[in-house]
C-alpha cells in the first residue's frame, strides 16, 4: 500500500473542541481513501488556551487534562477525546503522527531577574547593549498540574533568549547563563544566527533540559503510542539536539519512529541537504521548494514551463527523505508564509505528488474538507476566505492506492503538458497520467506490452471514450485544458 499522510487541521480550524471527535468519526472514510497516517495538531496546552492553534506551547504534559490557561480542553478537545481519536484511527489501520514543538515555550507563571544582552533583530550576532539585568516570565511551575507526570520546573537557565522584558518592552534579549556562550550553532547564517524565533527560546545545551525533553517524548508515546513525529521549526534548533532526541525516542520506545522536520526554505535545496547531512539522515523534511513551485506555476498559468517543476527540489534530489505538500497551515491565505496554490492548479499538483514514485505525500485538511474563515491581511484589512474541496481529490487518492505502482516512464518533452505511466508491480495494475496548464492535449505514452489490446478508461470521468493500447504497448491519452486525466485498465 502506498503511504499517504493527512494534515488533520489548519490555522483556522474551529475552536469548538470537536476536531478529535470528527477525526474519530472519519476513520472509515480515511481508510477508504487510502490515508495511512494522520498528522495531528499540537495537542498540549498552549499559552492561548482554548483559542490557540498550539504553536505557543505552555505545558507539554497537559494534553487537555488540567485547568490551565483558562481551560481544561485545548482548541481541539480534551485528553480523553484525543486518546479516543488516536485509538480509533489506529484500530482502523491508520498511524498517528504527533506535532512536536520543542523550540520555545510561552506563558511563564512567574517572573525572574537575570542578566542579558539586547541584540539586533536583523543580526542576532550583534549586541546593541552591554549586559544588564532584566525581568521576564521565564519560570514555569505549572500550578494547575502540579508535579503529576513531571516535577521539572523551568527557569531562565532553560532558555537562551526572550522577546519581552519588564520595563524594556519588546526586543530580542539573549540570556547570559551557565550553559554556553551566545546562541546555539545553526547550519545557516540567516539573521546572523536564527536560533531565536519567538517567545522563550529553549536552551538545548542545558543537559537537564535535554533529559526532560527525552523523558517527555517517552511519556507522550506511552499515552497514545504514536508512530511518527512532525518536528516544528527545526531551522531554529540545533541539528545535534534532534539527532540525539530522536535516538533516545526510538531507543526508549523500541520503535523506528518516523520523523519529518519543518525546515521551511523555499528555493534553498542546499540548506535542506545540509540539514539532512547534519542530522545524519535521521529525519525526512518537507519539500518547501516543490510547494513554492506549485504556488508559482498556479499563478503563471500557461507561461510556466512544467518541465522544470521538480528542478532544485528535495523530491528530485533526495526522494526517500522528501515529504511533499501542496499547501499547509503556514502557506494558506492570510498566514505569514502565505503562498497558496490556486484552485485550478491543485488537482495537477496533487497528481504530481500522489501518482509518482518519489516523495511521501501529505494532503492538507481544507483540500479534502474545505474551509471558511476570516482574518486580517498584511495591510490590516479584514478578509473572508473560502477554500473549496479540491476537485477530484478523492479520485486522485484512490488512484494512488489502486494504480500508482511499478516502473515509471516520464514524458516531459512539452512545456505545457506532462505525462507519465506507471507499469504496475505484478500485484497492482498501472496507470497513465497526463496534465496540462494550457490547452487540451493528446499524449502518446508507453504502458508496456503486457497491456497490448487492453482498453483504458478515464478514472476521473472527464472522457467517456476509451483508449486502446496497441500491440507495442503504447496508447494516446487525452487531457482536458488546464486539468489532469488518469487512465487505468478497464475492469
Amino acid at each position: 500500500m502506498n503511504p499517504t499522510m493527512l494534515q488533520s487541521f489548519h490555522w483556522y480550524t474551529e475552536g469548538n473542541t470537536k476536531l478529535y471527535d470528527h477525526l474519530a468519526e472519519s476513520a472509515e472514510y480515511f481508510t477508504e481513501l487510502g490515508i495511512s497516517a494522520i498528522w495531528m495538531p499540537p495537542a498540549y496546552k498552549a499559552n492561548g488556551g482554548g483559542y490557540s492553534v498550539g504553536y505557543d506551547p505552555y505545558d507539554l504534559f497537559d494534553l487537555g487534562e488540567f485547568d490551565q490557561k483558562g481551560t481544561v480542553a485545548t482548541k481541539y478537545g480534551t485528553k480523553e477525546q484525543y486518546v479516543n481519536a488516536c485509538t480509533t484511527l489506529q484500530k482502523a489501520g491508520i498511524s498517528i503522527i504527533v506535532d512536536v514543538v520543542l523550540n520555545h515555550k510561552a506563558g511563564g507563571d512567574e517572573k525572574e531577574k537575570f542578566h542579558a544582552v539586547k541584540v539586533n533583530p536583523e543580526n542576532r550576532q550583534e549586541n546593541i547593549s552591554e549586559p544588564f539585568e532584566i525581568e521576564a516570565y521565564t519560570k514555569f511551575t505549572f500550578p494547575g498540574r502540579g508535579e503529576k507526570y513531571s516535577a521539572f520546573k523551568w527557569t531562565y537557565q532553560c532558555f537562551s533568549g526572550v522577546d519581552y522584558a519588564e520595563g524594556e518592552g519588546e526586543g530580542i534579549f539573549q540570556i547570559i547563563h551557565d550553559h554556553g556562550e551566545g546562541w546555539e550553532e545553526m547550519i545557516d547564517d540567516e539573521k546572523g544566527n536564527y536560533d531565536y524565533l519567538m517567545y522563550n527560546d529553549i536552551e538545548h545545551r542545558n543537559p537537564f533540559v535535554r533529559e526532560e525533553l527525552s523523558h517527555w517524548g517517552k511519556w507522550y508515546h506511552d499515552q497514545i503510542e504514536f508512530d511518527g513525529v512532525r518536528l516544528d521549526a527545526v531551522k531554529h534548533q540545533s541539528p545535534e539536539f534532534y539527532q540525539e532526541w530522536l535516538y533516545h525516542l526510538r531507543e526508549d520506545t523500541g520503535k523506528n519512529i518516523f520523523a519529518v522536520g519543518e525546515y521551511w526554505a523555499p528555493g534553498e535545496l542546499d540548506l535542506l541537504q545540509k540539514y539532512i547531512e547534519a542530522t545524519k539522515g535521521s529525519m525526512s523534511l518537507f519539500d518547501s521548494s516543490l510547494q513554492q513551485q506549485f504556488h508559482i506555476a498556479s499563478n503563471e498559468g500557461e507561461n510556466y514551463d512544467l518541465r522544470t517543476i521538480f528542478d532544485e527540489t528535495l523530491t528530485l534530489a533526495n526522494p526517500t527523505l522528501s515529504v511533499t505538500v501542496v499547501d499547509n497551515h503556514d502557506t494558506q491565505p492570510l498566514q505569514d508564509l502565505e503562498a497558496p496554490v490556486e484552485r485550478w492548479f491543485k488537482p495537477l499538483a496533487y497528481a504530481l505528488i500522489l501518482l509518482r514514485e518519489n516523495g511521501y505525500p501529505c494532503v492538507f485538511y481544507p483540500d479534502l474538507f474545505g474551509a471558511h474563515y476570516t482574518d486580517q491581511d498584511k495591510e490590516g484589512n479584514e478578509q473572508e476566505i473560502f477554500l473549496d474541496k479540491v476537485e477530484k481529490i478523492e479520485e486522485l487518492l484512490k488512484a494512488r492506492q489502486l494504480f500508482a505502482y511499478g516502473t515509471q516512464r516520464d514524458y516531459f518533452e512539452d512545456a505545457n503538458c506532462l505525462g507519465w505511466t506507471r507499469e504496475g508491480d505484478g500485484y497492482n495494475k498501472g496507470c497513465a497520467v497526463v496534465l496540462s496548464n494550457k490547452d487540451a492535449y493528446e499524449k502518446p505514452m508507453e504502458m508496456g506490452e503486457q497491456y497490448a489490446g487492453q482498453e483504458f478508461v478515464d478514472f476521473l470521468g472527464w472522457f467517456p471514450e476509451k483508449v486502446t493500447i496497441d500491440e507495442n504497448g503504447w496508447g494516446i491519452f487525452p487531457v482536458p485544458a488546464k486539468n489532469v486525466s488518469v487512465w487505468v485498465p478497464e475492469v
